[in-house]
């Protein structure tokens, strides 16, 4: 039986994701098996039992921050997630199908965030809304309201470039017309025709701002300096403990791999139905 040469560039690219895999997956190995050494020369899972079930500063007493802080951080992206799809999608929309011309203005105002540096932004942000005539800060409501804000002009070059993407992958002015002349008016056309073809882009760009949302610190820190956000917290474990930083570490990991697995699913499920709509 002949033996097929491999190709150079086959086996360059090869060697290529071998090191790359290898660069971001043996610190994770490291660090797991750091988590688990709290016990003197026995493997255990007590630095993830004491992550789950006690609070860095006090006794243990009440529900674990870790849970809180969990649920304060999910929420904030969740409510960042919303806010960043109806400011986004539609922008992005009508810059495709109106204004193409606009989108080198687009892509330079979204890459912003990129080149102003965060704690810059989290100044501004407590100067102009700590005051009249705003002076959210005030109220909890308020406070929240302001690291939302904060959370969508952070993920803003993640959010319009991943659905930016996706609107050039369809054909929005066959579709926007063929909808058009069937009545439809402009929110039914977003709604019913663009977003559903969008839906892993979308999918996509909330994994990005989840991600995002939940390890945040500097702005997290300063409008809630009680290390309610879930950045907060983790940055108050790292201080105040060995083994449980890096058992954190892992959970947040698969937290976000968690979203990976749900986006592939939803995805795949997206294009078998595509598939089976076409046959």
């Amino acid at each position: 039986m002949a033996v097929k040469k491999l190709n150079p560039t086959t086996l360059f690219a090869w060697v290529i994701l071998i090191l790359c895999a290898a660069y971001l997956i043996v610190p994770l190995l490291t660090q797991f098996d750091y988590s688990l050494r709290m016990r003197r020369d026995v493997l255990s899972f007590d630095a993830y039992t004491s992550v789950l079930s006690t609070n860095p500063d006090d006794n243990g007493q009440g529900i674990p921050r870790f849970y809180t802080s969990l649920l304060f951080s999910t929420l904030m992206a969740f409510f960042t997630i919303l806010v960043s799809i109806l400011i986004i999608v539609p922008t992005a929309y009508w810059v495709n199908y109106r204004v193409p011309k606009f989108k080198p203005v687009m892509d330079f105002f979204t890459v912003l965030p990129f080149a102003i540096p965060g704690i810059v932004l989290t100044f501004g942000y407590l100067r102009t809304y700590s005051a009249q005539p705003f002076a959210l800060t005030n109220t909890e409501v308020g406070t929240a309201v302001i690291l939302i804000g904060g959370y969508t002009i952070g993920v803003m070059p993640y959010t319009y470039r991943a659905v930016d993407t996706g609107l050039r992958a369809i054909d929005v002015r066959t579709l926007t017309e063929a909808a058009r002349s069937l009545g439809a008016g402009w929110g039914d056309i977003i709604l019913r025709v663009i977003l559903p073809n969008l839906r892993v882009a979308v999918l996509s760009a909330s994994l990005l701002t989840f991600a995002i949302a939940i390890g945040e610190y500097t702005l997290a820190n300063f409008l809630f300096p009680d290390e309610r956000a879930f950045g907060s917290y983790m940055a108050a474990v790292g201080r105040n403990r060995i083994f449980e930083p890096a058992a954190l570490t892992i959970i947040s990991y698969a937290l976000v791999w968690v979203c990976v697995l749900v986006i592939q699913r939803v995805a795949r499920g997206t294009d078998q139905t595509q598939a089976a709509s076409i046959r």
